[in-house]
């Protein structure tokens, strides 16, 4: 188990000192040095004004880079880009398709909103063809996507843990034989700096996306994508920054810059990438792994589902259960009035989140024993009054 990291964590904490928070999953505390990192982006922008580009961009965002790099197992930090939302960079992937006729997707049936839905209203309009395989189960969506991938299409997208389940898949690499002349991109937004990520086997062939809102802990605002080299070399949809450092295109057309950054957008906040860098580099400094976070949630999660019953929490609802060691760092239940189960826990002040039947519980490094146990006699207490 990680040591006691609450006092790294007070202003989210102490905001609310009764409140029991297993929602790392979907907005996880951010820890003290990102409020100092705010403040410093509103520093910078005073004492350097126009000027203060040369050191976001030269400064915090290369390293802010080498620490996502770091995570990732990356070769070389600058196929890293930023932006606000993965949806900013799912729009410039489509972009960067054969126009000539509608995209053929392969994904699954358990991806987040902003891919589900983006997809489902190009549908509409005959813009792309969508073949979605099955997340569930888990173990075996894998082997279904490596199947269908034969069939050859122009985009496969697939999470590398389900949002909606917690199942996580280990091994991309298979995926990425199968993918032929396919754009493959892994969603990793529940897996980052929640497990251990080691991209360098397909870090040639594979898009990587993920964020600061959850497990990284710098809040939203800031994602990254990992593009590897060769591939999409000129998205349409493209913003004035990826123009920085670019070439000029054969014949005089518009010019891109070789490395991620020729998926860049326009001017942006970049108040966010000082709050993730500085929440890599505390983590850094606490001398913490991304193995250590896994281990501890899962310990955390161990405990909790031992401590069920009489709380009416059946762990046999559990979507993704404990004897399953690729999962992520949040529980799933799947029951039929999860809406009132979240109600409930929310007037006990114990944080949650829903999707549909489905009622998560996310854990992570803020959290201890100790809260693990009084969210269970909350939940106890709930039980005893019907």
């Amino acid at each position: 188990m990680i040591a006691d990291l609450r006092p790294h964590f007070s202003r989210f904490l102490q905001a609310e000192p009764g409140r029991l928070h297993f929602a790392a999953h979907s907005h996880h505390p951010w820890p003290d040095v990102t409020r100092d990192a705010q403040l410093a982006a509103w520093d910078l922008a005073a004492a350097e004004q126009d000027a203060k580009w040369g050191s976001v961009l030269g400064g915090v965002v290369d390293e802010c880079r080498a620490r996502v790099a770091r995570q990732l197992g990356l070769p070389d930090p600058a196929t890293l880009v930023f932006s606000a939302n993965t949806h900013d960079f799912l729009l410039r992937i489509l972009s960067a398709l054969d126009p000539g006729r509608p995209a053929r997707v392969l994904t699954t049936d358990g991806e987040f909103h902003s891919l589900t839905r983006q997809l489902a209203r190009l549908e509409e309009d005959g813009l792309v063809q969508v073949t979605r395989v099955p997340a569930e189960p888990g173990a075996a969506c894998m082997d279904r996507l490596v199947a269908a991938a034969r069939a050859g299409f122009d985009l496969i997208w697939v999470s590398e843990v389900f949002f909606n389940s917690g199942y996580a898949q280990p091994d991309f690499t298979p995926l990425a034989a199968a993918a032929g002349e396919a754009v493959l991109v892994i969603d990793g937004y529940h897996g980052f700096m929640a497990r251990p990520v080691d991209l360098g086997p397909v870090a040639h062939r594979a898009f990587y996306t993920a964020g600061g809102y959850k497990y990284a802990m710098g809040g939203e605002g800031c994602c990254f994508l990992h593009c590897p080299p060769g591939w999409l070399a000129r998205p349409r949809a493209t913003g004035w920054y990826a123009a920085f450092s670019a070439l000029a295109a054969p014949g005089g057309g518009v010019g891109y810059a070789l490395d991620g950054n020729r998926f860049m957008g326009a001017t942006f906040d970049p108040t966010a990438i000082f709050r993730l860098n500085a929440a890599l580099r505390w983590f850094e400094e606490q001398g913490l792994t991304t193995a250590m976070v896994r281990d501890h949630a899962h310990a955390l999660q161990t405990r909790f589902v031992a401590g069920l019953a009489g709380t009416g929490l059946d762990p046999a609802t559990l979507v993704v259960p404990l004897s399953e060691k690729n999962r992520g760092n949040f529980l799933t239940f799947d029951i039929p009035d999860a809406e009132a189960w979240q109600a409930r826990l929310e007037a006990a002040r114990i944080i949650t989140d829903r999707r549909g039947t489905r009622l998560r519980f996310g854990f992570g490094i803020y959290q201890t024993d100790a809260e693990v146990d009084a969210a269970l006699a909350r939940l106890a207490g709930l039980a005893a009054k019907g």
